[in-house]
């Protein structure tokens, strides 16, 4: 297929000539072979296929009637409400999952890594869901499994056996929840799920709500475990609220600590949550990535899977302005790194994911968010004229 006359990041037009899935050459507008298979991109902004970095792609009860909130907040009180009526709308189902996934699609995702509840409850149903799903649409969404122990892990006897399971079966990570406030015993938590990380050769993907120094201490515990075991660039913290709300100086001894064992970090940037020392993060090597998080579930109604929009929610949280800035933003909505991509991008050897805007530029395509003409995921056209294909 021919992909001409489009402008990677906003620069000189090019033509991508794409054999199977991946980009094939890229060469200057108008220098390519004629083929039938061909594709006009007039001249649009073209981005590489956006990374989910954390999605919970299981509970959705999009595609149902709307479902208003409900229950407690808080983390406790979301689990315990999220427990008590999932069975009710068939959380966790096919349907939801290939529902949001088709969302991402429309909204030029090509990847995410997504969280999967597995719990005394489901089981590893969930998993078995997502991946139907995702071969449901023909992987137009490539899709990285974290199995995630929701409801806790040490709390919760027989999670561990379902964490390790799933890692025999083929997740990429497990996770963790909040060490110190759900189980009590962060020091155990961490332990063993490093413990299984190892032993099964798999990453590690940890939710931390909690704030302060008591998130702080939970860092430090995880960088003293991923370098003791090796894992750099294979342990992320999800959320880490803490960080922001630390003083400068305590934020520059922990974000050096990071750095120097390879854990990353990946935010759905909200709106009330302290901003991230994200200039000192990039300096030190801390990778970010962006996600949506849950997508009109059990706990909360918000997200229409368009990671351009938490993009500039992510600008807006940390008052970037500037074009360099603004354009930095969207990077993270293309970190390749969060799905193991060794290559990702709009550059020869990388996977075929592209998507074409009508933007001047890098930063107007970020703060209008405007349709996705096309998307092209694994060579294959899955958006036209801002029309679903799959």
């Amino acid at each position: 297929m021919l992909l001409t006359n489009i402008r990677p990041w906003g620069g000189e037009p090019v033509d991508l000539v794409i054999a199977g899935d991946h980009i094939d050459k890229v060469v200057p507008a108008g220098s390519a072979p004629d083929t039938e298979d061909s594709i006009d991109g007039r001249g649009l902004l073209a981005l590489p296929g956006f990374v989910n970095a954390h999605s919970h792609v299981d509970k959705s009860w999009w595609g149902q009637p709307w479902v208003s909130y409900g229950g407690e907040p808080g983390t406790q009180g979301r689990i315990a409400h999220e427990r008590a009526e999932r069975d009710r709308y068939g959380i966790p189902s096919v349907a939801g999952a290939t529902a949001v996934l088709r969302e991402f699609v429309r909204h030029g995702t090509t990847a995410t890594r997504t969280h999967v509840d597995v719990d005394l409850g489901v089981g590893l149903r969930g998993i078995a869901n997502v991946r139907e799903a995702a071969a449901a649409l023909d992987h137009a969404v490539e899709v990285e499994i974290v199995a995630f122990p929701q409801d806790g892990v040490l709390r919760r006897p027989g999670v561990l056996e379902l964490l390790d399971q799933a890692a025999a079966e083929g997740a990429t990570s497990i996770g963790g929840l909040d060490p110190a406030t759900i189980d009590r015993d962060p020091v155990g938590q961490l332990d063993a799920l490093f413990e299984i990380a190892v032993r099964r050769n798999v990453g590690i993907d940890i939710h931390l709500h909690d704030g302060g120094e008591l998130g702080a201490f939970q860092y430090e515990l995880i960088v003293e475990r991923t370098r003791a075991a090796a894992l750099g660039g294979k342990v992320n913290v999800s959320h880490g609220f803490a960080l922001g709300e630390l003083p400068p100086a305590r934020q520059a001894e922990l974000v050096a600590e990071l750095g120097a064992a390879g854990v990353s970090w990946t935010t759905v940037a909200p709106v009330r949550s302290a901003p991230l020392p994200w200039q000192e993060m990039r300096a030190s090597g801390v990778a970010i990535g962006l996600g949506t998080d849950g997508i009109r579930d059990l706990w909360s109604p918000y997200g229409d899977g368009d990671l351009l929009q938490v993009a500039r929610g992510f600008a807006r949280l940390h008052g970037l302005r500037a074009d360099e800035d603004l354009t930095y933003a969207v990077e993270l909505a293309t970190a390749g790194r969060f799905v193991h991509r060794a290559t990702h991008g709009l550059v020869e050897g990388a996977r075929a994911d592209v998507v074409l805007v009508d933007a001047e530029n890098v930063p107007d395509a970020l703060v209008r968010a405007p349709r996705r003409e096309t998307v092209v995921a694994g060579g294959r056209v899955v958006v036209h004229n801002a029309e679903l294909q799959v």
